[in-house]
């Protein structure tokens, strides 16, 4: 599947009837399971729905690095995303990639 940054946002939690994406260096991954974490009021709600590739690097929840920029990032920064992926690939399903 692949979805553009526009078209990932429907999958933010905030419809029942739809799965929980949080996409990652381009990668979609289904969070649907970590719904208290992803979901609605969840730690991580501000990330469902969008790739969120910067802010984990960064370790921020600010609004403004929850995008897939990974320009400036120190090296430090990009080995925390890379940990942060590991994560993600181990927990959740790789369901597509999101395309420009």
């Amino acid at each position: 599947m692949e979805l553009t940054p526009q078209q990932l946002i429907a999958y933010n939690g905030t419809d029942p009837s739809k799965p929980i994406y949080v996409a990652l260096k381009g990668r979609i991954f289904d969070v649907t399971t970590g719904v208290s974490f992803y979901g609605p009021g969840g730690a991580y709600a501000m990330f469902a729905g969008k790739d969120a590739s910067r802010a984990l690097a960064k370790m921020t929840k600010n609004e403004e690095d929850i995008n897939s920029s990974l320009e400036g990032l120190s090296e430090k920064e990009i080995g925390v995303l890379n940990d942060w992926e590991k994560k993600f690939e181990a927990k959740y399903p790789i369901v597509g990639r999101v395309v420009s």
